[in-house]
C-alpha cells in the first residue's frame, strides 16, 4: 500500500491540483478556485507570493487548458463532491481558501462537505467577487448564444483581451465557460447553509455583479470570525490591488497557523 507522502506526490500533476511552487515545509495549504472559464494559471502570481509560507494548491477545472478534451461540470453540487474527494489526500496540513466569483461559491460548497462529512475545519474561505451564496439574481448568460457569452465577458474584463480577439482560441474554452455558467447560475442556497469556518470576502466597490449589501451578506453562512474589506475597481479588481491582496492574506494565514 501506498505511504500518504507517496499519495500525495504522485497528486502533485494530478487532473485538479496544479502546485507550482511546491513547499513542503509551509504551514497552511491554500486551495485557489478560478472565476467560471478561468484555470489554475490565473493564481501563478499568488502561489509565487505566498511561497515557501504557504503551500498553494490552484485548482484546475476539466474543460480548458490541459483537460479541454474532457466535458465541462454543469452543477455546483458535482463541482464540489468531485473537488472535495480530490482534496482529501492534502488534509494533512491545515486548509484555507481563496475563491474568486464562481471560485467562491464553490469553496464554501467544499468547506460544507469537509466540515459535515469529514469532520475537517478550514482555518478560513478568502471568498472573492461574489456575493453570498443565499443572494440570488437570476441570471441566464448560459442560455445566450456564443456572441452573449463573449460579450458578458468582456463586460467583466476578467479574460485576456488576445483570447477574446484569437477566433481558434475563444471557440475552443468557450464550451469550458458555458459549462460553469450553467453551474453557478442555476445555483442555490439558504440563509441557513452555515459553516464554522471564518469567511473573509473581497469585493469591488464598481463590482456589476455584487453590491456591498450582497457581499455582506456573507455573514450569514459563518458562525465563525467574519470580516469584509472593499477595494476600488469592478469585478476583477484583483488584478490592481494584487500586492495589498496578497499581503491581507499572506497575513491572515500566518494569524490562522499561529492560533490552530
Amino acid at each position: 500500500m501506498e505511504s500518504f507522502s507517496q499519495l500525495t506526490e504522485n497528486l502533485v500533476s494530478s487532473r485538479w491540483i496544479r502546485r507550482y511552487h511546491p513547499s513542503e515545509g509551509g504551514r497552511v495549504r491554500l486551495v485557489c478556485l478560478p472565476h467560471a472559464g478561468g484555470s489554475a494559471s490565473f493564481y501563478f502570481p499568488m502561489s509565487q507570493a505566498l511561497a515557501p509560507a504557504s503551500d498553494v494548491l490552484s485548482v484546475q477545472y476539466p474543460g480548458r487548458q490541459d483537460r479541454r478534451d474532457e466535458p465541462g461540470i454543469t452543477d455546483m453540487a458535482t463541482y464540489a463532491d468531485a473537488l472535495t474527494r480530490e482534496l482529501l489526500p492534502w488534509i494533512d496540513r491545515p486548509l484555507a481558501f481563496f475563491g474568486h466569483s464562481m471560485g467562491a461559491v464553490l469553496a464554501f460548497e467544499v468547506t460544507r462537505r469537509l466540515e459535515r462529512e469529514h469532520g475537517v475545519t478550514p482555518l478560513r474561505i478568502f471568498a472573492s467577487g461574489r456575493r453570498a451564496p443565499s443572494s440570488h439574481r437570476h441570471e441566464t448568460v448560459h442560455l445566450r448564444d456564443d456572441d452573449g457569452v463573449v460579450a458578458e465577458m468582456r463586460e467583466l474584463s476578467g479574460t485576456d483581451s488576445r483570447i477574446l480577439g484569437d477566433e481558434e482560441i475563444l471557440r475552443m474554452v468557450l464550451p469550458a465557460i458555458r459549462s460553469d455558467y450553467t453551474a453557478i447560475e442555476n445555483y442555490r442556497a439558504t440563509p441557513g447553509d452555515r459553516v464554522s469556518t471564518p469567511i473573509t470576502v473581497l469585493t469591488g466597490d464598481a463590482d456589476p455583479r455584487t453590491t456591498r449589501e450582497e457581499a455582506e451578506a456573507w455573514a450569514q453562512h459563518t458562525t465563525g470570525e467574519f470580516e469584509i474589506h472593499c477595494f476600488a475597481g469592478g469585478h476583477f479588481f484583483l488584478a490592481n490591488h494584487q500586492e495589498a491582496i496578497m499581503k491581507l492574506v499572506s497575513e491572515g494565514l500566518t494569524s490562522d497557523a499561529r492560533t490552530h
